[in-house]
């Protein structure tokens, strides 16, 4: 069993910055892959960066690539997701996933995903 637990959400202007956190523990095989989604009230969960964290891969969605960074801390079982230039448009519920990196892991397609972390809210306003 894996648990996640996110935090670092909040209220931003636009062109803000904030880093979520993404605090992990559990079967060590269970989180090699870890990812972020968000999800927007009305719209399909949407993959936006993973990472493998034992080669040291990641990967970033056409609509955050430039701005957004996954990394990991791997001594405190910690993901980060650094967020720069933040707008509206990003605003949505912000959680993490992890799994066993198998197929469409590095989309990050959330059927890739077994756990999940309750999630964080980040609301940019204009």
């Amino acid at each position: 069993q894996v648990r996640l637990v996110e935090s670092g959400g909040g209220s931003v202007q636009a062109g803000g910055s904030l880093r979520l956190s993404c605090t992990s523990s559990g079967n060590d095989n269970d989180r090699v892959c870890m990812a972020w989604f968000r999800q927007a009230p009305g719209k399909e969960r949407e993959g936006i960066a993973a990472a493998h964290t034992t080669v040291g891969i990641t990967t970033h969605a056409a609509s955050v690539k430039g701005r957004f960074t996954i990394s990991q801390d791997s001594a405190e079982k910690t993901v980060y997701l650094q967020m720069n230039n933040l707008k509206p448009e990003d605003t949505a519920m912000y959680y993490c996933a992890s799994g066993v990196c198998g197929g469409g892991w590095s989309n990050p397609d959330p059927k890739a995903y077994n756990f999940w972390g309750q999630g964080t809210q980040v609301t940019v306003s204009s």
